[in-house]
């Protein structure tokens, strides 16, 4: 009799056990779950979302509010977009060019994001242009030679990667001493310094954004900017093959004569 009732009562002691385990595992469990929700919530709410107003040219931003500039931001921004732009190619030129565009801007004192130029002048569409601009950094032959660079019929140094970039850092460091803006040498840069003198004063205006110029200079800038958002953050606009993106490692230092 007495083994008959020893065994309930075990197989009873074992259930409340079990339930006592359970009683206090659960509750913990499940504060866990929901102490992992408010991180994965917090982590989401601290993520800045994307604004124009992280978009700047050699640390000078786009005037804050003004719908006009906004408007024509988002326009060209998207005409850069990966649907719009097959970028691979513009990585794959990024990756050959940035080591050697890099360190001569820096010796010359010249902001990085003009590194982006070439990609605008040359990357898109290459060749001469009707005008005779060729090469990089797109030179017409008179200004070519006038920074120092050999063109005539069997030399022609604006194809010449590493002595194009320098002879463009001695013309943009002329055009910052005129000027005193990276934006406006920029615009300076494609339209001429003497067209760009003659609407600063007609214009009284020396803020590029709020500057009426013809339809490519006037956008110049904006497609510097659209270009640098596509490749320092292809995910963001539409650059969908992470595995075809070329990273390249750029040079610290260099010494240029």
């Amino acid at each position: 009799m007495i083994k008959k009732h020893i065994i309930p009562c075990t197989v009873i002691l074992t259930l409340l056990v079990m339930a006592q385990v359970f009683a206090y595992t659960l509750p913990t469990v499940k504060k866990d779950l929901k102490n992992n929700n408010l991180t994965t919530i917090k982590k989401e709410a601290e993520e800045p979302a994307f604004t124009l107003a992280q978009l700047e040219f050699a640390e000078e931003t786009l005037p804050l509010g003004d719908t006009r500039i906004n408007s024509k931001m988002k326009r060209i921004l998207a005409s850069y977009g990966y649907e719009n732009l097959q970028t691979n190619r513009l990585h794959r030129k990024a990756a050959e060019w940035f080591p050697i565009i890099e360190p001569i801007l820096a010796a010359y004192g010249i902001p990085n994001d003009f590194k982006y130029v070439p990609l605008v002048e040359s990357g898109l569409q290459g060749g001469t242009s009707p005008k005779g601009a060729s090469g990089y950094w797109q030179f017409m032959p008179g200004t070519a030679r006038t920074y120092g660079l050999k063109v005539n019929g069997r030399v022609d140094e604006r194809q010449n990667l590493r002595k194009s970039t320098i002879a463009a850092c001695k013309y943009i460091k002329e055009l910052y001493g005129i000027f005193d803006s990276w934006t406006l040498v920029a615009a300076a840069y494609n339209v001429g310094d003497v067209h760009m003198k003659r609407q600063i004063n007609k214009q009284n205006q020396d803020n590029y954004f709020k500057m009426k110029l013809n339809r490519e200079t006037g956008g110049y800038v904006y497609k510097l900017i659209s270009m640098k958002e596509i490749l320092e953050n292809p995910q963001r606009n539409g650059y969908k093959s992470q595995k075809a993106f070329i990273a390249y490692v750029a040079p610290t230092t260099a010494t240029v004569e």
